[in-house]
């Protein structure tokens, strides 16, 4: 029987290396396919949970809480750029000029992924794409519903809970259970609740884990 793992994607959709991460782990379980099977669920994590509203200017802003130089971020830029291609995963060359406070598009993954695994997926993808692919205002509620409605998702009820505080505290408990685990930096990839993979990794790396964790545990539980 072909085992099925559940895999918890902690994630920001600010954080460039989870976009690589995400489309490299779905390329190893692409390549695994037959010899696993994966649901992923989308995990809330907030880089900069203080990030007011407009954002902030991104080169200043990694400036402040890293201490690099332009030329330094370019460089780091060049190196995202490659390893997204790798993957698929298109980045824009020149940045993203802002970076934005994200709660509002973890509130929305949290109630997609109430509906559907699959639909939660997608509007991470499309959510990933928004920031990084296309430079949008991640706080901006037609950038969050334009995400949705690529999901194939209610975009009317998506409004209401962007009008509304609903999903607040669910997200917040999420949020401070992946940290009280350990979790301070993303992506983490947990697979079946108990093994972690760090970072965005290539898929080679997903590919050999999965295989590995497949021989050693029994079938994980839905």
């Amino acid at each position: 029987m072909t085992p099925t793992f559940k895999i918890d994607f902690v994630s920001d959709i600010s954080c460039p290396w989870c976009a690589i991460g995400l489309a490299a782990l779905e390329q190893a379980l692409a390549n695994l396919q037959g010899e696993v099977a994966a649901q992923i669920h989308v995990q809330p994590f907030e880089l900069n949970p203080q990030m007011p509203a407009g954002g902030q200017d991104i080169t200043e802003h990694l400036t402040q809480k890293y201490g690099s130089t332009p030329e330094q971020q370019a460089q780091i830029r060049e190196t995202i750029r490659q390893r997204g291609a790798d993957v698929g995963f298109a980045f824009n060359p020149d940045g993203r000029g802002r970076i934005y406070n994200t709660f509002d598009a973890h509130r929305l993954l949290h109630w997609a992924g109430l509906a559907s695994s699959d639909r939660q997926l997608a509007l991470k993808k499309a959510l990933l794409l928004a920031c990084h692919r296309d430079s949008q205002a991640m706080e901006a509620p037609e950038v969050l519903l334009a995400a949705v409605a690529q999901a194939g998702l209610d975009v009317a009820r998506a409004s209401q809970i962007l009008a509304s505080d609903e999903l607040t505290a669910e997200v917040r408990t999420a949020q401070a259970f992946y940290t009280g685990q350990g979790i301070h930096s993303v992506p983490a990839v947990i697979i079946n609740d108990r093994h972690l993979i760090s970072g965005g990794q290539p898929a080679a790396v997903f590919e050999q884990a999965l295989r590995q964790i497949a021989t050693q545990a029994p079938q994980a539980q839905d």
